[in-house]
């Protein structure tokens, strides 16, 4: 079970981004949002802050924690 999701993908399909786009941008690979798309990557605090920067959003607007 995940812990959190994602909107990443979403995000990039409205801005027409790919996922190598993203990742030039946060200065990771491919892989790794490819990872982070599909859940089975828990990023770094840094990255989650970068990737929420390149869309103009908070950490929470991009990734989505199930409330306990």
């Amino acid at each position: 079970m995940n812990e959190f999701t994602t909107r990443i993908k979403e995000l990039r399909a409205a801005r027409d981004m790919k996922q190598g786009e993203l990742a030039d941008l946060v200065g990771v690979r491919r892989e790794t949002i490819i990872r982070l798309e599909k859940g089975l990557y828990n990023p770094s605090l840094k990255l989650a802050v970068d990737i929420a920067r390149v869309f103009g959003c908070t950490v929470e607007e991009v990734f989505i924690f199930p409330e306990e």
